[in-house]
């Protein structure tokens, strides 16, 4: 029975670590995708443990434009300062290791946006978005004729916003 509560503290501290050490918000799914690639906690116990720090006020869901996303709380952060060291080293040094490899990534994902509404005489409203920080890059509606068109610039969006930007303002800076 100790052990099983111990292995449950651990479980949670873990979770309180990677929202920490990641410094953004994330979704839900991108939490439970980062533990379950890392076989940390298995996802029936990963969703019990989400609510449950959610009920203690140790993480929060907020709404971060149209998206749920996870925060930990001032309340959570002092939890895992108090007892990070509960959490195994070899466990710490995976997870290090994952957010070295996939921050920009999971970055990438947060901060970038790409979706398409049907209008009246069926056209298409792509909205295609970028932040950093919190400041709102560009934001770009564009009306195309088809679905196809629509799903294809999200798409390209999605893969070559970088490139797409610096097009972009290349182009508004020598007019």
């Amino acid at each position: 029975m100790l052990d099983d509560t111990n292995q449950l503290a651990e479980n949670k501290l873990i979770l309180l670590y990677l929202l920490d050490r990641i410094g953004i918000h994330i979704t839900r799914n991108q939490l439970t995708e980062i533990v379950l690639e890392n076989n940390l906690v298995n996802y029936f116990l990963l969703q019990q443990y989400i609510t449950e720090l959610e009920a203690s006020k140790f993480i929060e869901t907020i709404n971060k434009d149209k998206t749920k996303v996870l925060s930990l709380t001032k309340q959570g952060k002092n939890v895992l300062s108090l007892f990070i060291s509960r959490i195994p080293k070899d466990v710490i040094e995976k997870i290090e290791k994952y957010i070295g490899d996939k921050i920009h990534n999971i970055k990438k994902e947060l901060f970038l946006h790409a979706d398409y509404t049907i209008e009246q005489n069926n056209t298409f409203i792509v909205n295609l978005k970028a932040e950093e920080n919190e400041v709102t890059l560009i934001d770009i509606k564009v009306n195309v004729p088809s679905k196809k068109h629509a799903i294809d610039l999200c798409q390209n969006w999605k893969s070559n916003s970088s490139k797409i930007y610096n097009d972009i303002m290349k182009i508004l800076l020598e007019y």
